[in-house]
Order: structure tokens, then C-alpha cells, then sequence
């Protein structure tokens, strides 16, 4: 069996890869893994159980819960909520851990499983490993331990949490957002209510877009793997600003009054000061991945601010922001993390901060955004090849070495295969759009034919 676990979690085609067999035997897994670390010492023990819309998250859920209780783990199930809320409820609410059902911004047929540690951190790497070697174990034959009678675990709903979570967001801002007008595309996914609502509490005229959810229309033509639809709303209602999420809704991409698209670095820009400005940019620094823009990294210079890269993933943005004390980081993406009022990435509170920091200085987007220059970058996936042997095939690394040769300083060069899917990702940055664009088709061509 490979590895289960990628770096958001456990994803694949629902039903297919990602079966309900599968979610209940991980669930057993994780509470038997977390039972041995001692995790639920002392006292019963009890788990958070959100999900997306999606259709198979309903039998999924299912899994999940039955899985759990049959461990002798009390479950909370919160429906349908933003990962980041599930994190959030996982801390607020004392559960020992908490279990979210999505596949972020993967198409509707795809569906995942992501646990978070108390306080609603993400599991450790080596915890992970252990769950994948006991799910195995017990996979093959060996049997589990499972409570009798009293020592089920009993499952309720908890429907406070929307209200709870809606709460904690308006609570952290740290000024209204009377006066802006924005529009929303929230993907047909998990945050469909939580962010329209949270938008006009704190004051906002809010107008949405992908805000009904079906089931079937997750992330289909909108969100913020789509932005086309957000472009012309924004122009079109003359708002100032829109904001697009992902289904699961810890991804924010923004588009300013004019239509132009305002990424994770430039978000990032623009809190990193903010914050700088209100004293709570610990340690002067904000960190980023490999993949962050040239441009933010020159503009985070300029403003002595330190810009830390780690591997791409929010997760290990994170681990570097929680080893080293630093309070802001994400991924151009739109993965921000606010450590202060999060434990991940959150797409409502990142467009909920990005807009008071409009409200407050009563500049435009466009202006706050100017602080970097995004040099052209150009992203292309090179699908069903052999993801593994990127760094080991020498065709490959011959041609990454005469590319950068071409690029010099002024561009670079990023393959890395996909932690999500079964795909390898080539980067190319350069001053000149046309000569990243044609680096990139170039270095595409070798990955299929090295790697296919």
C-alpha cells in the first residue's frame, strides 16, 4: 500500500479511492493511535466531525462517525462548515481532535479526510505514519479493540457552531467594515454561509456569487480556481472589492475594483504591514513558501520585513511559523495563516482582515496591492507521470540547469511534484512574460517525456 497521506490529508475520487471502507477504518486508526499517545488520558474521549457539501461527504460523514463511536469516541458533528472552522470548534470546544470531510479546491467527484490535533493543529507527520501502519495492520486481519456498552461512543449534533465560529471571526477584526461594498464567490462550498454572513455582520454591503450549494456544484466554474465570474461581478455591482474562496474555504484570492486578481503574495504584503504597523508582526517576519513571487520577496526587503521560505504546503508554513514564534504567513495560493486567531489557513478571516485594512487607511485594494510587483510567473501541470522522479532523472536536472542558465538572476526555475495529485508542477519566473512562458512549455516537454 502506498502512502495515504499527502500533505493536506488523505484525498482521492470518492467512492474509488476514497472509500467509506477506508474513512472508517482511518477513523479507528486515528483513535486507537491517539488513545496510545495518550492523547485521551484521563477522561472520555470526544471529536469534532465537520464537512463540506459535497455529496459523497454525506456517506463519508457517516463512516467517519460510525468509525469513531465504535472506538469509544463521543462525537460532536457540526455539518457543514469551513476547515478552518472545524479547527477552530476542535480548540474552543476542548474535543481531543477533530475530523474535516473535503477536497478543498479538487473537482466534486473527489473528496478527502484531514484530522486536527487538540487545539486544532494538524497532525504531526509521524502521527500520520502511525495511523497508515495501524489501519494497515488491522486491514490485513488483525483485530481491533473495541469497547462494549457504556464504552461507545455516543454522537450528537451540534448545531452552535456556525453561530460560535461567526463569532469568533467579528471578534478579532480589528475594525468595522461599514461603507465597503463586496462581493463574494464562495465556490458552492463550505463557507456559503458562514462568509456572506460574517461580511455583513461586521458591516459590508455583501453581494454573493456560488453561494448555493447542492451538492453537485462545488468549485464548478467559480471559487478561486475560477475568477472570471468574480472579475465581472466586482466591475459590474462597482464594489469595491471581491473575495473568492475554495470549497473548504481556507484559500482567499481577492480581485480589486477594477477587476485585476490580488494573490496570496499580494495579501500577504498587505497584512504583513498592517500587522508591522499594530505591533503584532512577531519577529518582523513573515513566512512564505518556494513558490512565493520574486516580487513579494523584493518587497519585503524594501520594507525590512524578513521573508522565511519553507516547502510548499500550508502545513509546513506552519510548522515554521509555530517553531519560530512568527504570527502571519501563507502561500500565493491564498493560504494565509493569522496565528493569532487561527491554527490554519482561513479564507474568511483573511478576506475579513484584507477588507478592514481598506476600511481603516480608506485607500483602494489596487493601492495596498502596489506594494509588490508580481513578476510574471508561469504555472503549468504536467499530468500522469511518474511524480517521484523528479529530482532523480537526469534528463530533468539537465534541463533545469540550462534553464536557469537562460533565465539568470532575474528568473528561476521550481519543478515539484503535487502532494494532492498525481501530477508534477513546473514553475518558471522571469522579467519577461514571453520568455517564462516558453521555459515553461520547454521544461514541460521533458517532464513527459522523462517522467511519462
Amino acid at each position: 500500500m502506498g502512502r495515504l497521506f499527502g500533505t493536506d490529508g488523505v484525498r482521492g475520487v470518492a467512492n474509488v479511492d476514497l472509500t467509506a471502507e477506508l474513512a472508517l477504518g482511518l477513523s479507528v486508526a486515528a483513535a486507537h493511535v491517539l488513545a496510545e499517545a495518550g492523547t485521551f488520558e484521563g477522561h472520555r474521549p470526544k471529536a469534532v466531525v465537520g464537512r463540506d457539501p459535497r455529496a459523497s461527504g454525506e456517506f463519508l460523514e457517516a463512516a467517519v462517525v460510525a468509525g469513531l463511536a465504535s472506538a469509544g469516541v463521543d462525537v460532536l458533528r457540526v455539518g457543514v462548515l469551513p476547515t478552518p472552522a472545524v479547527a477552530y470548534l476542535t480548540g474552543a470546544l476542548g474535543a481531543d481532535f477533530g475530523v474535516m470531510l473535503s477536497a478543498s479546491h479538487n473537482a466534486m467527484p473527489d473528496n478527502g479526510v484531514k484530522f486536527f490535533a487538540r487545539g486544532g493543529h494538524k497532525l504531526a507527520d509521524e502521527l500520520e505514519d502511525r495511523i497508515e501502519t495501524v489501519y494497515d495492520q488491522h486491514r490485513t486481519g488483525e483485530p481491533w479493540d473495541r469497547p462494549t456498552g457504556a464504552g461507545v461512543g455516543r454522537v450528537r449534533d451540534y448545531d452552535q457552531g456556525f453561530d460560535q465560529y461567526v463569532a469568533h471571526l467579528i471578534a478579532v477584526l480589528p475594525n468595522r467594515l461599514d461603507g465597503l461594498t463586496v462581493v463574494l464567490d464562495e465556490a458552492h462550498g463550505a463557507a456559503s454561509r458562514v462568509s456572506p454572513e460574517a461580511f455583513t455582520r461586521a458591516g459590508a454591503e455583501v453581494i454573493t456569487l456560488g453561494a448555493e450549494p447542492d451538492g453537485l456544484n462545488i468549485n464548478d466554474g467559480c471559487g478561486s480556481t475560477h475568477l472570471e465570474l468574480l472579475k465581472a461581478a466586482v466591475v459590474e455591482h462597482r464594489a469595491d472589492f471581491g473575495i473568492a474562496h475554495d470549497g473548504d474555504a481556507d484559500r482567499c484570492l481577492a480581485v480589486d475594483a477594477s477587476g485585476a486578481e490580488v494573490d496570496g503574495d499580494q495579501i500577504l504584503a498587505v497584512l504583513a504591514l498592517a500587522m508591522r504597523e499594530s505591533g503584532t508582526l512577531r519577529g518582523n517576519a513573515v513566512v512564505g513558501t518556494v513558490m512565493s513571487n520574486l516580487g513579494f520577496k523584493i518587497a519585503m526587503e524594501r520594507e525590512g520585513i524578513e521573508l522565511i521560505q519553507t516547502s510548499v504546503g500550508d502545513r509546513y508554513v506552519l510548522e515554521s511559523m509555530k517553531e519560530h514564534g512568527y504570527a502571519l504567513g501563507g502561500e500565493q495560493s491564498g493560504h494565509v495563516i493569522v496565528l493569532d486567531h487561527a491554527t490554519t489557513g482561513d479564507g474568511t478571516l483573511t478576506g475579513l482582515m484584507l477588507a478592514a485594512r481598506v476600511s481603516a487607511t480608506g485607500r483602494t485594494l489596487a493601492d495596498l496591492a502596489g506594494v509588490m510587483e508580481r513578476l510574471p510567473q508561469v504555472l503549468v501541470n504536467v499530468p500522469d507521470v511518474d511524480k517521484s522522479r523528479v529530482t532523480t532523472s537526469a534528463e530533468l536536472v539537465t534541463a533545469v540547469v540550462e534553464a536557469e542558465r537562460e533565465l539568470g538572476s532575474t528568473g528561476r526555475v521550481l519543478l515539484r511534484p503535487s502532494g494532492t495529485e498525481p501530477l508534477v508542477r513546473v514553475m518558471v519566473e522571469a522579467a519577461d512574460i514571453e520568455q517564462a512562458k516558453a521555459v515553461a512549455a520547454r521544461l514541460a516537454d521533458v517532464v513527459k517525456s522523462a517522467l511519462g
